[in-house]
């Protein structure tokens, strides 16, 4: 089956060599733990710019939030897999940050929604313009066919259907 971002048709009936695919199934495997390690500390450095204390689910919470309007806080535990408790905790933490405010929803007075300040804002997009431009450094000396292909290849494995089978 042909997709976009391949531009062929991969040969499915005739499996590729083991002993051709481990040894590059391998390298793949190191250079994703080499770039694992490198987003968590690209992450940790970015939430550092935000606040000294903002930890990885509040960094998390504000990714969402930074991008949507505001969220309920059942809506957001369940978005990012935490209970209820959990994300209670967090948004208090965020609150008493300057990060993020809470307001009674308007169409469920139980329920409480949570918005990220505008002070969180406008440091979530200054780290974001930081890492964009160190990432635009790295590829600058690049040629555009190789951005172009590494774009398509990053898709093709995010829209892969293999993360179904994670568990």
């Amino acid at each position: 089956m042909e997709t976009p971002s391949s531009g062929r048709t991969p040969d499915v009936d005739q499996p590729a060599d083991p002993q051709v695919l481990e040894p590059l199934m391998q390298e793949v495997e190191k250079q994703f733990s080499i770039m694992a390690v490198k987003a968590r500390t690209a992450i940790r450095k970015r939430a550092l710019e935000i606040h000294p204390e903002l930890q990885p689910l509040g960094y998390r919470v504000l990714s969402i939030l930074v991008r949507q309007q505001a969220q309920q806080q059942i809506v957001l535990a369940s978005e990012l897999h935490v209970d209820k408790a959990t994300m209670s905790r967090t948004i208090k933490q965020l609150q008493s940050q300057g990060l993020v405010t809470r307001e009674p929803d308007p169409s469920d007075g139980r329920a409480m929604l949570v918005s990220i300040t505008d002070t969180a804002r406008e440091a979530w997009n200054a780290s974001g313009a930081r890492a964009r431009s160190l990432m635009r450094e790295r590829l600058a000396n690049w040629d555009p066919s190789e951005i172009r292909r590494f774009a398509d290849l990053l898709a093709r494995l995010n829209d892969s259907e293999s993360d179904q089978h994670e568990g």
